[in-house]
């Protein structure tokens, strides 16, 4: 029998937050990075089952799964199930460029009263719900790494980065909810 490596998060067992926020993993997902143009949309929307946006700072959303707008031509498609997005997008037959980078990405979920104000100490986006409601999203900076904020609940942000960047962000977040505890 051959030795099978096993794959650990690069967040297994942190933790972080404070009386206000709360810092966690977010649960393994699928992750493709989309490009098509406008007339391919309703087809990849098909094909997802789930609405691909065509807004800046928007999102479609259904079950487990997110279609989050970064540009005119370009998105983060996440699922929590453990579809197959690449298998749903090989037969659409419209122009478009699918990428799985699911091992590339990981998220922490920043939840609480607290998150807000425990991610704009590293993000210079006004993150007040008039500005950023639910369901906004947005490639932005937190401190020096690049990130996909998507705010999924009034109190809920989801932070996606890159796994080289993951211990960063992490530390950044929980001083950040240290400081949105006082």
């Amino acid at each position: 029998m051959a030795d099978t490596a096993v794959r650990t998060s690069v967040l297994s067992g942190k933790q972080g937050g404070s009386a206000s926020v709360r810092l966690t993993a977010a649960p393994h997902a699928t992750r493709v990075a989309l490009r098509a143009p406008a007339e391919a949309l309703s087809a990849l929307s098909s094909a997802l089952g789930v609405t691909v946006p065509d807004a800046p700072k928007t999102s479609g959303r259904k079950g487990g799964r997110a279609a989050l707008w970064l540009g005119p031509d370009e998105w983060l498609v996440i699922d929590e199930s453990g579809a197959d997005l690449m298998g749903a997008l090989k037969d659409v037959g419209v122009v478009h460029s699918a990428t799985d980078v699911s091992h590339r990405n990981v998220a922490i979920i920043v939840s609480g009263p607290g998150a807000e104000t425990t991610i704009s100490t590293g993000c210079p986006q006004d993150l007040s719900l008039e500005a950023f409601p639910v369901g906004a999203c947005s490639r932005t900076l937190f401190g020096k790494a690049e990130i996909v904020l998507f705010r999924t609940e009034e109190d809920t942000f989801r932070v996606e980065c890159w796994r080289s960047f993951a211990d960063f962000v992490f530390g950044l977040l929980a001083e950040g909810a240290e400081d949105a505890g006082h």
